[in-house]
């Protein structure tokens, strides 16, 4: 059981902790995917990442701290890029480039998408400090940029709030609905060229709704 993906990348001297860190964390996705919170163990964690125990341990003390740093890794994987948005960027070029992310992360890690989904729809036990605080105050941080560019005029007097949730749920539905993806649309799984197809129908139709034009590629 190893995670393939984390362990093909270069890393440089003296970054030992930042690699162990990406390795527990893209085991710890694995492992509470395939067992939910109660039946994973840190025993089966260090497994996959191919480390001692001791070694998860001395980074993180317990399993519910690893799943904590693991939904934190997720959030930021998602959010980072429209993060950094102002009032001086162009909105449509914004906008498309956080669809075309959120795409390509549920291409690429569609687990950590069903894990959130699962914790929401579990009553977020183990997010609701981070969904009241950090969640909260990121969505209305980005809601007040997108109001300023509605204010100015350009953009169309959407709902900020409401555009983000729509942004979330329809670019996270291609990891967790996957099945039903590929049984309606008769595949056995997946290709890049069909995300490709997915970011390129949601940028158009969700840019349009809110009176933009969508970049050209």
């Amino acid at each position: 059981m190893t995670t393939a993906t984390a362990k093909s990348k270069t890393y440089r001297p003296g970054k030992i902790r930042e690699r162990n860190h990406e390795l527990i964390l893209a085991a710890a996705e694995q492992e509470f995917a395939l067992h939910g919170f109660r039946g994973a163990t840190i025993q089966n964690i260090a497994e996959r990442a191919e480390l001692p125990k001791s070694n998860v341990l001395y980074y993180f003390s317990n399993k519910k701290k690893i799943y904590a740093a693991m939904f934190d890794d997720i959030l930021a994987r998602w959010n980072t890029l429209f993060s950094s948005v102002t009032v001086d960027d162009d909105p449509a070029e914004a906008i498309a480039a956080f669809i075309r992310t959120k795409v390509e992360t549920s291409r690429t890690h569609p687990l950590a998408s069903r894990l959130f989904a699962m914790e929401i729809i579990q009553g977020a036990p183990f997010l609701m400090t981070h969904l009241r605080t950090n969640m909260r105050e990121w969505v209305r941080g980005r809601a007040g940029v997108m109001q300023q560019w509605i204010d100015q005029g350009r953009m169309a007097p959407v709902d900020p709030v409401q555009l983000i949730f729509l942004i979330w749920s329809s670019t996270q539905h291609y990891s967790d609905f996957q099945v039903q993806i590929l049984m309606v649309e008769n595949k056995a799984e997946y290709e890049k060229k069909d995300f490709d197809h997915a970011a390129d129908f949601l940028t158009e139709v969700i840019l349009r709704g809110c009176g933009l034009e969508p970049p050209k590629k």
